[in-house]
């Protein structure tokens, strides 16, 4: 054996050994990816059944959304109701109202000044 042998030899040994220390990483690195498959797939498999009930709620609370829609509707068509009766009312009973206030001041008032008047003629 010469001694570009023994060198190839050496060469080789330092070969085998460096491979095998790459080997350990790479098959720690497998078992790390296998790990990450197994969770995305249980996170996957417990994904779905939460989609299913968010899917669920989100049409229950349409619904609701829709039934508390009309009540909304129903309240503002009451209201516009109402403001137009307490118009009607205001229109209808305020004037003559306004009208016997007026009156029943004016006749005060004449009462009012006839007494004035009558008590001034006592004492000429």
């Amino acid at each position: 054996m010469t001694g570009g042998d023994i060198a190839g030899l050496i060469a080789a040994g330092v070969f085998a050994l460096l491979v095998v220390l790459l080997a350990v990483p790479i098959l720690k690195l497998g078992r790390v990816f296998d790990e990450v498959r197994t969770s995305i797939r249980s996170l996957s498999d417990g994904a779905t059944p939460l989609m299913d009930e968010v899917t669920a709620t989100v049409s229950t609370t349409n619904q609701q959304l829709k039934k508390v829609d009309g009540i909304t509707s129903n309240v503002s068509d009451a209201s516009a109701n109402i403001s137009a009766l307490s118009s009607l009312v205001a229109a209808t009973v305020g004037s003559p109202l306004i009208k016997v206030a007026a009156f029943s001041y004016g006749v005060r008032s004449a009462f009012a000044a006839r007494r004035k008047s009558s008590s001034g003629r006592r004492s000429r």
